[in-house]
């Protein structure tokens, strides 16, 4: 996969500086600044992204013309909520942290992945990533190597199925993962129940009008695919290695991908420091790049170099 990387030419000096290194680097004001968070500047993003969502959810809703062809960006723009969901996970987006829980909790019910379980099993991640053993993101599968498992992975069976699997074990089930804290799993009990709860309602509102298949259900099937193959970027096919700076990918895309994916796309600057918000990450992408060891030059290049890797 190195072969259509961006090269990386270092100074000697700076050569194998690894995430660790880097923060060290940092003095304490610039650290203050780009760890601070901001209520008003989550609020506007988040109206933007919601605002996009409830326009072509109205649009599809009333049939307009070419009502149609919404399906795929309205699907795209709600899965992407996932981003918001992964960001307030780290408590960033806002400076009120019931802000960050109350957005986490109303994302979760939209793509069935409940916050508090995410919550924790994204920071295992963090901790242990790209770790095949303790990374509960691969541990037990892996990422796709096959065109039969990169098919799979692809059209969102493995999301859909694992996560319903989730609720319904959390639900009513028992809850054994090591990263999950005994003392919240009767929260994440209750928070499986009242998700699952609003679906029995949802359902039952279909037999009266189809209006939520249209402006969720199909959109969320149709739009997941998208969000598998960024997601894929983030660590596909990186190397297990303690360096954030290299265990981790940094896509370089257009700002409309950036807006709706909440800045995600600079991954390695996020994973190399998790306190910085979503719109400081430009920032220190700017500070960073230069030490980046993991680089794609856009979404496109890394899937056909990832196809292109596929074994049979």
């Amino acid at each position: 996969m190195q072969r259509w990387l961006e090269s990386r030419a270092l100074p000697a000096n700076l050569r194998g500086m690894d995430h660790i290194a880097f923060l060290r680097t940092l003095d304490g004001p610039t650290r203050d600044s780009l760890t601070r968070r901001s209520d008003l500047r989550g609020v506007v993003h988040l109206a933007g992204h919601a605002g996009a969502i409830v326009a072509m959810g109205l649009y599809i809703a009333v049939q307009g013309p070419f009502w149609g062809l919404l399906l795929v960006p309205q699907g795209v723009a709600l899965v992407f909520l996932f981003t918001l969901s992964h960001e307030c996970t780290h408590g960033t987006p806002f400076a009120n942290p019931r802000l960050c829980d109350l957005v986490g909790h109303a994302v979760a019910p939209i793509l069935a992945l409940p916050f508090l379980w995410f919550r924790y099993f994204h920071l295992a991640h963090h901790r242990f990533t790209n770790d095949p053993e303790r990374d509960p993101e691969i541990a037990g599968h892996g990422r796709p190597e096959t065109t039969k498992e990169y098919l799979i992975y692809v059209s969102g069976w493995g999301y859909w199925s694992g996560n319903i699997a989730i609720l319904w074990t959390n639900a009513f089930g028992r809850i054994v993962a090591d990263y999950l804290p005994a003392r919240r799993h009767d929260a994440m009990r209750r928070e499986a129940r009242v998700i699952l709860g609003l679906y029995g309602l949802a359902a039952l509102s279909l037999a009266f009008s189809p209006v939520l298949f249209w402006i969720w259900l199909l959109p969320v099937l149709v739009g997941q695919p998208f969000l598998r193959l960024y997601l894929l970027a983030e660590h596909g096919h990186c190397p297990p290695v303690a360096d954030m700076l290299e265990n981790t990918r940094t896509t370089l895309t257009n700002r409309i991908l950036r807006f709706f994916a909440w800045n995600m796309p600079y991954h390695a600057e996020h994973h190399a420091f998790p306190a910085v918000p979503f719109h400081a990450l430009p920032r220190l992408h700017g500070l960073v790049r230069d030490h980046l060891k993991t680089v794609a030059p856009g979404y496109a290049a890394f899937t056909r170099a990832y196809i292109g890797d596929l074994d049979g």
